[in-house]
């Protein structure tokens, strides 16, 4: 039985929470500033995180930050059993973090949808919402606990080998603040207690169609916009759970409900899908590598799965009747390539250089500020509403320290 008691994207979309865009100056100047990283790591960051200054995130911006040259830092072992490269570990430790986050949300998807046992305890499941769930597929309870059960796995270990090389984990627990759900079902010990928040998202479905083009890649065509699968989604806000049990009396907007987080599993596994390539290329020990090419397969395999449940999320329109807002959800058995519901492989695309010829693969997979885009990424989807700014500010250093990491370096 694994333990809950940690639980836990390489596009952009939008939401009301933006904290990553700002002033370039001052970020740069906080980001040179005095804050140790064990102010943030490890078990004293239940002390620090409070008194963390709001300056590290005020006006930066995410892509001054990301293309601004930087000196490339000499070896610098972490202290311990086999010591890892300040470089590799901080690789190591932002993916740690993302599956903190990434077990947080699947837990509550699993209190409600998915199947109740000692692996993934907590909730006593609900049953409207389960049904709706059903209608994309019967085994999607199966699924949404093996899913979770992995993430959970997934932060165990990569703390744990943190922990056995001398080097600092990841803790995010001083930040479960976030109310969650209160419908039938939900674990009520973790109600006011989640990372993540799952009724106010927009997302970005592009990656539908990204994965269908033969002719673009966002590694080589970085302005080129990729069709949604179901555009709106992709603006205003949108709940995939049940926020209390008055969402569960109206069958055509529960049904909405579970059809958008159908579509969230998949656009948040893709993110995952291309993040661990892109880090595993600035590894600099053999074994981090190997760790990280070896858990982002695993990813690569949810988002598979998810998008093809999500194809079945069946054709409505629905108003929130909270806030107002309308979601429709296409019929996407057509004849359109780039939006056919059965083209669930990745079809062939330019890679590297168009002078070669298209090959399938995963993208993107450039690493340049791969982990900042990804955070930025889960930011726009509102993932995060709610939280604090020592949240983002251990984040954001989280993921510059990733994304400064080179093969051979700190």
């Amino acid at each position: 039985m694994k333990a809950t008691r940690n639980p836990t994207a390489n596009d952009f979309g939008k939401s009301d929470n933006r904290p990553f865009r700002n002033d370039a100056e001052k970020k740069a100047k906080s980001l040179k500033g005095s804050i140790s990283r064990r102010l943030f790591l490890g078990k004293s960051l239940a002390m620090g995180a409070g008194t963390i200054g709001a300056g590290l995130l005020a006006n930066a911006s995410l892509a001054s930050e990301i293309s601004r040259p930087r000196p490339t830092p000499g070896p610098r072992p972490t202290p311990g059993r086999g010591g890892l490269t300040a470089g590799d570990a901080a690789l190591l430790r932002f993916p740690a973090a993302l599956e903190l986050l990434e077990a947080d949300f699947w837990i509550q998807y699993n209190e409600l949808g998915g199947v109740q046992d000692n692996e993934v305890p907590g909730g006593t499941g609900n049953e409207a919402y389960t049904e709706a769930i059903e209608v994309l597929d019967e085994d999607m309870p199966v699924y949404i606990h093996d899913n979770t059960d992995d993430e959970i796995t997934h932060h165990t270990f990569l703390n744990a080998y943190l922990e056995s090389k001398g080097a600092d984990p990841v803790n995010l627990d001083p930040f479960r603040t976030l109310m969650g759900s209160t419908a039938t079902g939900v674990n009520p010990d973790l109600i006011g207690r989640r990372l993540t928040n799952l009724t106010q998202l927009t997302i970005d479905t592009s990656w539908w169609t990204r994965y269908r083009d033969d002719s673009h890649n966002p590694d080589l065509d970085p302005n080129f916009t990729f069709p949604q699968a179901v555009p709106t989604l992709g603006v205003n806000q949108h709940t995939a759970i049940p926020r209390t049990d008055a969402d569960t009396t109206d069958a055509n907007f529960l049904q909405a409900i579970a059809n958008t987080a159908a579509f969230h599993f998949p656009t948040i596994e893709q993110g995952g899908n291309s993040l661990y390539p892109a880090l595993a290329l600035r590894a600099t020990r053999e074994e981090v590598l190997r760790i990280l090419i070896s858990i982002g397969p695993t990813e690569t395999m949810h988002f598979q799965t998810w998008s093809d449940k999500a194809g079945n999320a069946p054709p409505l329109t629905a108003v929130d009747p909270v806030t107002g807002v309308s979601v429709t959800f296409p019929d996407l058995e057509v004849d359109d390539e780039l939006l056919n519901k059965s083209l669930i492989m990745p079809e062939p695309c330019p890679f590297l250089d168009r002078s070669l010829p298209i090959v399938s693969i995963i993208r993107p997979t450039k690493t340049g500020g791969v982990a900042m885009s990804t955070l930025q990424f889960l930011t726009d989807m509102g993932l995060f509403i709610g939280q604090s700014q020592a949240f983002f500010a251990l984040m954001t250093q989280l993921a510059h320290d990733a994304d400064h990491a080179r093969h051979g370096g700190g």
